[in-house]
């Protein structure tokens, strides 16, 4: 179909678009995104609105271009101009946002990082940033910021993690945890180490603890660790156990670069003892391979932090791939929930501000990261939710995506030449559900993520006196589903957690 829309005229694109059926046309945009010609690009112009509903075509469209392998400067033009000087509904507005950063970072791997329309993206992430007033709009261009991983953006991440409320230094630092090792300068260790140890304030623990992976993942010095390892002895129980679980598996896994430093350390008994490792919370960390080659390293990695009273206070699923020194996050989904130590007669931290009431989820996929979902805000939210609640789950993202697109022409030692296309889509329906029953005291959270995977591939020979063509098509289908149940009622909490995995049909 997308290679069909490339050789169609704008005119013939439009008129499929406005005659196609209703259930039809997210298929025909995200096609039309990932054609990526003169035509397509100028129809879709004309035919979006974003103004009027339904809101999810909008978000189709920005989520295609978001996910498109190799993006045009006509791409985000495209994006731009949608989305500038317009009043749109917030889920579009936020989803254009993230974006741009996709594609501003995509645009600079292919050493287009001077184009004018580029600069132009990123100036609008930044005077957004300036100009946002309200908490949960700073927190979606700082999204931003993370998907673009331009280094010239550090210093500004920086401030605001330092000197932010708790879920926008949150955020800052989960932005700088996407940059790669060459980018974390001294002067970036510098600023975790005082949010880490509290140098000039008190932080969130799960902000100190994200500031702790930073230095603890990025060719750490032996100082660091050491200083870190006996923070823990001063922190409170799930914290020291996270952390200590944390630096545990640096050591189990030969490609974590900090490694050989954990090595020698633990060499020292003073570290390396009963009373540093003993702690006994529930909170857990565990990363190991899932498929090993020479070229190719994929791993999964869950953490799972709990408050002192039994609460899930965040959990981390991530599948990523590491190849040739680079990591892809081919997928990430965090859970979060915050304020709940109150209803369970939880007291604050001394120092510490006491958090919002909140539960929410946000994901990255293929290094993108998608407009978090906010299950509910604020204690009045959470009643209304439980009261009014459809049953329906919520939709975090749903859509077809080119993810690979390669065309290539190999000459051979004898003279001929071989024409080589590649292609994949991925097929992904994600969707979320938080289920909170204050009769029965019980607060249910489920994730379920289904994907499919088409890999087209053509080698083409083609002289005047021979032809041959060699052609492998691969199909790859799943389905995950994370299911968490909590039981407040009594002391202590009772939590059941329960990943399900349905057969995976591979052709």
């Amino acid at each position: 179909f997308i290679q069909m829309l490339r050789s169609a005229k704008k005119r013939d694109v439009l008129q499929l678009l406005r005659r196609a059926p209703e259930e039809m046309l997210p298929f025909i945009v995200e096609a039309a995104v990932a054609a990526q010609s003169v035509a397509s690009l100028a129809a879709l112009s004309d035919f979006l609105d974003f103004s009027k509903e339904p809101k999810s075509l909008p978000e189709k469209f920005l989520y295609a271009a978001a996910f498109s392998p190799r993006p045009s400067g006509e791409l985000l033009r495209l994006v731009l101009d949608k989305l500038d000087g317009k009043v749109l509904a917030p889920e579009v507005q936020e989803t254009g946002i993230v974006a741009i950063g996709s594609l501003v970072s995509k645009l600079c791997q292919q050493k287009l990082c001077e184009l004018q329309v580029v600069k132009r993206g990123t100036e609008t992430i930044l005077r957004g940033l300036q100009a946002a007033e309200e908490e949960s709009e700073v927190v979606i261009y700082l999204l931003a910021l993370g998907n673009a991983a331009l280094p010239e953006t550090i210093p500004t991440l920086l401030d605001h993690a330092e000197e932010g409320p708790t879920t926008i230094t949150s955020t800052a630092i989960s932005a700088l945890q996407r940059f790669p090792a060459q980018h974390i300068s001294s002067k970036v260790k510098r600023a975790m180490r005082r949010i880490f140890h509290e140098k000039r304030k008190s932080y969130e623990k799960t902000c100190r603890l994200a500031a702790a992976e930073i230095l603890l993942d990025n060719e750490p010095s032996p100082m660091d660790v050491i200083n870190i390892l006996l923070a823990t002895n001063e922190m409170e129980t799930e914290a020291a156990t996270f952390l200590l679980l944390k630096v545990q598996n640096s050591l189990r896994a030969n490609h974590h670069p900090a490694r050989k430093i954990m090595k020698d350390i633990m060499r020292d008994p003073r570290i390396n003892n009963y009373n540093f490792f003993s702690k006994t919370g529930i909170s857990s960390s565990f990363s190991g391979p899932l498929t090993v080659t020479q070229d190719l390293l994929s791993t999964f990695g869950l953490d799972l932090l709990f408050l002192e009273g039994g609460f899930l206070r965040k959990s981390v699923s991530d599948f990523s791939l590491l190849s040739s020194g680079q990591r892809l996050h081919a997928a990430q989904v965090t859970v979060e929930a915050q304020g709940m130590e109150s209803m369970v007669g939880e007291n604050v931290l001394e120092g510490e501000e006491e958090p919002e009431l909140m539960a929410g989820m946000s994901a990255i996929f293929f290094d993108v990261q998608l407009r978090p979902i906010v299950f509910f805000r604020g204690y009045t939210d959470l009643m209304a939710k439980v009261l009014l609640s459809s049953g329906e789950p919520t939709s975090v993202v749903k859509g077809n995506f080119l993810l690979m697109d390669h065309h290539q022409v190999i000459h051979l030692q004898s003279g001929l030449q071989v024409a080589i296309k590649l292609q994949g889509g991925l097929g992904l329906d994600i969707s979320a559900d938080m289920d909170v029953s204050v009769w029965e005291q019980e607060l249910k959270t489920s994730i379920n993520t289904r994907g499919s995977l088409a890999i087209d591939f053509q080698a083409e020979l083609d002289a005047p006196f021979l032809q041959a063509t060699l052609r492998s098509q691969t199909e790859v289908e799943t389905s995950i589903q994370f299911d968490t149940m909590l039981r407040f009622s009594g002391s202590p909490v009772l939590m059941c957690l329960q990943l399900r995995e349905e057969n995976v049909p591979y052709r």
